[in-house]
């Protein structure tokens, strides 16, 4: 399928049914192994334009609308990256449009990158101008993935849940990409807060647009005792990072046992690693 889906990109595509939110399926995806640690990636991709600078928004941004050679390219470094992780959440992807050539790009990394299973979900339909889509990945078989549209003036913003491990109090990961306007925000994080409030063992990660320290003390995620990566764990814009944008939040059950922004400038964003573990206790159920 991989190499199918890169022959796609040397000729002509040729516009097909408009793609909706799909998955891989579960077939040949193994089951989760709770003993384990879990290798987290977040990476806001910029549907495959590599940005490295505040004047290619400009010169690049035909990019947004229309294909380019060079596309590909820039999703085979990302592929390479993500293979060293077990679920990825991945926003500002194409779900296989004209400017990405029909691929869909939550796919394409999957299969490029060696990871059985994968859900994008279409957040903006503009037809065949753009699919802007969220994607899962993950190594591990869940319980179930179930997405979210996200409150706000302008329609566009998702959530995708997955959760994993035991049905009577399992890990959910909750992957997410949110506006940029606070007052969106507040009704995003407190659509969140209610979704995740029965859940002992939390995972949020996305793009935030915002910092964890406003995130936890100015939004409804002050009613939860998530734990952030450091103040200086800054992702954007990725040649010159000066703001957190970008971060994984995690319930104090969880073992945080080594976090990271990862220096891997391919898109505007830089991605954030966190590697957890889950309590022995409830390894113990299991």
């Amino acid at each position: 399928m991989y190499k199918r889906i890169r022959k796609q990109f040397s000729g002509t595509a040729k516009a097909g049914e408009t793609p909706r939110s799909t998955c891989s399926g579960f077939e040949h995806v193994p089951e989760f192994e709770p003993h384990r640690h879990i290798r987290l990636l977040t990476f806001n991709i910029q549907v495959g334009i590599n940005t490295s600078s505040y004047r290619h928004y400009l010169t690049r941004s035909w990019q947004h609308i229309l294909p380019h050679r060079n596309r590909i390219q820039t999703l085979d470094r990302i592929a390479h990256l993500i293979g060293n992780y077990d679920v990825v959440a991945l926003q500002e992807c194409d779900g296989g449009s004209l400017r990405s050539g029909y691929i869909n790009q939550v796919q394409y990394l999957a299969e490029a990158a060696g990871i059985p299973y994968w859900y994008q979900q279409l957040n903006r339909n503009l037809g065949q101008i753009a699919q802007h889509s969220n994607g899962l990945l993950s190594r591990f078989r869940p319980l179930d993935v179930t997405e979210h549209k996200l409150p706000g003036l302008i329609p566009g913003r998702g959530a995708i849940i997955a959760r994993y491990g035991s049905e009577d109090d399992p890990l959910v990961l909750v992957l997410m990409h949110l506006s940029l306007s606070k007052a969106a925000q507040q009704r995003q994080l407190g659509y969140i807060r209610e979704l995740i409030a029965d859940y002992q063992h939390v995972v949020l990660m996305g793009d935030m647009n915002n910092h964890a320290e406003e995130l936890l003390t100015q939004t409804p995620l002050k009613e939860t005792d998530l734990i952030p990566l450091p103040e200086s764990a800054h992702s954007f814009p990725s040649w010159r990072p000066e703001k957190a944008l970008d971060h994984i939040l995690v319930s104090p059950s969880l073992e945080i046992r080594r976090s990271e922004v990862v220096s891997y400038p391919v898109s505007d964003h830089l991605p954030i690693a966190m590697d957890v573990a889950l309590p022995k206790g409830y390894l113990e159920t299991f």
